[in-house]
């Protein structure tokens, strides 16, 4: 009898179907990469990042911060079907956006145990060739 694990979509194996990869169990699952650039209009962020492959699928919750600490994107991924994440960030304060440094997190986690695991990067948008 299989148990119960998550939430509304614990049908995995439709999407996962290569016998040969391992999936780490909740404890054992981790963000493998993180990468992010500013599109030219410096309004959105193309992000990409990697989860081990899991048994269970984790939540996600990525914010963006501005050179003082202040939240100028976020979201939060629920379960995701796939390893592989791409995505883009709308930043809505647009007046946080001028210039500097950004940080971007992401935080792996599950309900019952907590967070798993975390990468952070700095983000720069680029400048003007103008």
């Amino acid at each position: 009898m299989r148990k119960r694990v998550s939430g509304y979509n614990d049908r995995m194996e439709f999407f996962l179907t290569d016998s040969k990869v391992t999936r780490l169990p909740p404890a054992d699952t981790r963000l493998l990469n993180l990468h992010a650039e500013f599109y030219p209009d410096g309004k959105r962020l193309r992000v990409s990042l990697g989860v081990t492959p899991y048994q269970q699928k984790p939540y996600l919750e990525v914010t963006l911060t501005n050179s003082i600490g202040e939240i100028v994107a976020a979201t939060s991924i629920v379960e995701p079907v796939a390893w592989k994440l791409e995505f883009t960030l709308h930043i809505r304060k647009p007046d946080a956006i001028k210039s500097g440094a950004f940080k971007l997190t992401v935080v792996l986690s599950y309900l019952e145990l907590g967070e798993i695991d975390r990468r952070e990067i700095t983000v720069e948008i680029p400048t003007s060739s103008e």
